[in-house]
């Protein structure tokens, strides 16, 4: 089968020929259909080969098809059964420190599954497997955003655009930080106070909870714009290191969060089934996949890139 793989030495992602998946104890094969890519793609190869744990390595964590084997010890799921995959932390995640989802088929932990509800599209399954869940679970369970909180959110990309839209779902006041301009309007229509270019506007304006989905050395706007006993919650890696003034920690809460729950995920299904939430994306063939993360490096993006290829 083809698999999208890096190989090291910080060089491009490669489309190889890899063995056909099989499935161990507690795991099953994922015929996949849908696979969404990300900036934490890109670090992890920026980072280089140290943080792989072996190479070439099939990229791909934000992933949803079709189970096609299941191994031994699993029950509850059932060949042909719709799926999404998560982290559930019982192994490492699929596509960070497994092989992943760029492939045709992934083997993936049954612990790790979430059932797709019947008229989801697939494409909306897979980019909730990790921007959904990550961004859903940083502001709404880590930051717990409800009625009547100042909310900060940081960066309105393929997370923030799920985060904003919960929170204004739960009550909150809601305002953006963006740098891409053209975006501005899909912040206001989905519920938004107000949209800044840079997050430095906040300055002192006592926000109660600020959630950074960028993480492009950002944070220590994010504890400057946050009251004392205020949080502010980290959750993008657009930079591998950030700088904090030490006297911006005091008295305030710095959080880092770092994906969800099986629940999480479901969660932000029923919300996109619903169209409570609707997130900007864009579809790709499988044979794109390489050229779509140099376009995500390369700030090229709106919303999320979701590559569909299977059947």
């Amino acid at each position: 089968m083809k698999a999208w793989q890096y190989e090291g030495d910080r060089k491009p992602i490669a489309l190889n020929e890899v063995p056909e998946a099989t499935a161990g104890p507690g795991e099953v094969v994922i015929d996949v259909k849908a696979a969404g890519l990300c900036h934490s793609d890109i670090m992890y190869m920026e980072l280089g080969d140290a943080v792989m744990p072996f190479l070439p390595m099939t990229q791909g964590h934000e992933n949803a098809g079709v189970i096609s084997a299941i191994g031994e010890g699993v029950t509850g799921w059932s060949v042909g059964d719709v799926v999404g995959v998560c982290s559930s932390g019982e192994r490492p995640p699929a596509g960070m420190f497994t092989h992943g989802g760029f492939a045709d088929q992934l083997v993936a932990n049954a612990a790790d599954l979430a059932r797709v509800p019947e008229g989801l599209d697939l494409a909306l399954a897979a980019l909730a497997t990790d921007a959904g869940m990550t961004s859903y679970h940083a502001i709404m369970k880590t930051g717990g955003a409800t009625a009547g909180m100042k909310v900060g959110v940081i960066g309105y990309g393929g997370l923030g655009q799920i985060g904003t839209r919960a929170a204004v779902l739960a009550g909150a006041e809601v305002h953006v930080a963006e740098v891409k301009e053209d975006v501005w309007p899909l912040a206001l229509a989905a519920g938004v106070a107000g949209v800044v270019k840079d997050a430095d506007e906040w300055a002192g304006q006592n926000f109660d909870l600020v959630v950074d989905y960028a993480g492009f050395d950002t944070t220590a706007k994010a504890l400057a714009a946050v009251r004392r006993g205020g949080t502010a919650v980290q959750v993008g890696l657009g930079k591998p290191t950030f700088t904090v003034p030490t006297n911006a920690i005091l008295g305030k809460n710095l959080l880092g969060s770092l994906g969800g729950s099986v629940a999480d995920i479901e969660e932000v299904f029923a919300l996109l089934l619903s169209k409570e939430i609707e997130p900007v994306y864009t579809e790709i063939g499988f044979d794109e996949i390489g050229e779509g993360l140099e376009r995500l490096k390369n700030n090229q993006v709106t919303g999320r890139l979701v590559a569909r290829f299977g059947d």
